[in-house]
C-alpha cells in the first residue's frame, strides 16, 4: 500500500468523502466510480472515504456498497488509503458491513454515531467497541451531532481511544475546545469533517481533513496542509482564504447535491442523486459557478 501514513496520520492527510456516481437511470456506475477515484488520487488526495453519507449510503444497498468498494480498491487501492463507511443505527448491521468491507479490501473503517435513536454514552461505548472488535482494520469515528443528534462526549472519546483499533476521529462537532481536550488526553488523530474548520483544527493539533470540496480542490487543500505542516502559516492562511467561497458554495444546499453538480460542470463522473435528494436547480448551479470562480476555478 503505497500511501503516506504514520501513527500521527493513520489514514493520510487529505481524504475526500467520495460521491457515488450513478447512471442516468439511477443505477450504480462502477466505471465512473473508478475514474472518479483515479482523478481524486491524481489531484491531491492520499485517501478516499467510500460509502459515507456523501456517497449516499442511506440509499445504496449492501450489495452496491460492496461492489462500489471493490471497484475503488481495484482502481486506486495501491496508491491511497481506502476507508469504508460502515456506520448505521444498528450495531449488528454495522458489524456485517465492517466484515464485508474488510473482505472487499478496505484499509480502514469510518463509523458514524448512530443517528436518530440518540443512544446514551454507554451505548456509544458498546457500539463503537463492538464494531472495532469485529475486524482487524483501524477505525475512524465520525462525530457529527448536528446530523446524528448525539455528540460523542469528550470522556467517551478518551475511553474509546484505549481500543487499539480506534485510532482517529472525523470531527464535525464544531467545538475546537472539546477537540483540543481529547487530543491532549489521547493519541486519537483528528481529521476535520468540516472543510472550513480544517485550518483552525490544525492549529489545536488536527492532522488532516475528510473533505467534500476536495473533490475539485484537493490540490489546493493539500497545499494548505503542507504549508501548515512545514511551518508556513501565512501561506496556509492565504490558501484557506482562497478556498472560503467553495467552503460556502458546496453547502448552499445539501452537500451531495452541490458536489455532483460541480463534478458535472467539471466533466467528471457523478450522475443524478437518488431520492429523497433532488438535483441542483439552474439557479443553484450558476451560483456554484460564481463561488468556484471566486476560488480560482473556471468550469
Amino acid at each position: 500500500m503505497a500511501i503516506h501514513t504514520s501513527a500521527d496520520t493513520p489514514f493520510g492527510r487529505v481524504l475526500t468523502a467520495m460521491v457515488t456516481p450513478f447512471t442516468a437511470d439511477g443505477g450504480l456506475d462502477l466505471d465512473g466510480a473508478a475514474r472518479l477515484a483515479t482523478y481524486l488520487v491524481d489531484h491531491g488526495n492520499d485517501g478516499l472515504v467510500i460509502n459515507g453519507t456523501t456517497g449516499e449510503s442511506p440509499t445504496t444497498t449492501d450489495d452496491e456498497k460492496e461492489r462500489l468498494l471493490r471497484a475503488v480498491v481495484e482502481a486506486v487501492g495501491e496508491r491511497a488509503t481506502i476507508v469504508a463507511g460502515v456506520g448505521t443505527s444498528d450495531t449488528r448491521h454495522s458489524i456485517e458491513l465492517a466484515h464485508s468491507a474488510e473482505k472487499a479490501g478496505a484499509h480502514g473503517l469510518l463509523v458514524v454515531t448512530p443517528y436518530y435513536s440518540k443512544p446514551p454514552q454507554a451505548g456509544l461505548l458498546a457500539h463503537f467497541g463492538q464494531i472495532a472488535d469485529a475486524t482487524g482494520l483501524p477505525n475512524m469515528l465520525y462525530d457529527i451531532p448536528g446530523r446524528t443528534g448525539t455528540p460523542i462526549e469528550t470522556e467517551t472519546l478518551v475511553r474509546l481511544a484505549a481500543h487499539d483499533k480506534i485510532v482517529a476521529v472525523k470531527d464535525a462537532k464544531g467545538d475546537l475546545d472539546a477537540s483540543a481536550w481529547v487530543m491532549h488526553r489521547s493519541d486519537l488523530a483528528f481529521y476535520s469533517g468540516d472543510d472550513k474548520l480544517t485550518l483552525p483544527l490544525l492549529a489545536v493539533g488536527g492532522v488532516g481533513v475528510v473533505g467534500v470540496p476536495t473533490h475539485l480542490f484537493g490540490l489546493e487543500t493539500a497545499s494548505m496542509l503542507a504549508a501548515y505542516v512545514r511551518g508556513d502559516v501565512a501561506a496556509a492562511l492565504a490558501m484557506h482564504r482562497q478556498l472560503l467561497p467553495v467552503f460556502t458554495g458546496f453547502f448552499r444546499t445539501q452537500g451531495v447535491i452541490m458536489t455532483k453538480a460541480a463534478l458535472k460542470l467539471a466533466g467528471l463522473p457523478a450522475g443524478p442523486v437518488r431520492p429523497p435528494l433532488v438535483d441542483a436547480t439552474p439557479e443553484q448551479i450558476e451560483q456554484l459557478r460564481r463561488d468556484a470562480a471566486d476560488a480560482g476555478a473556471a468550469w
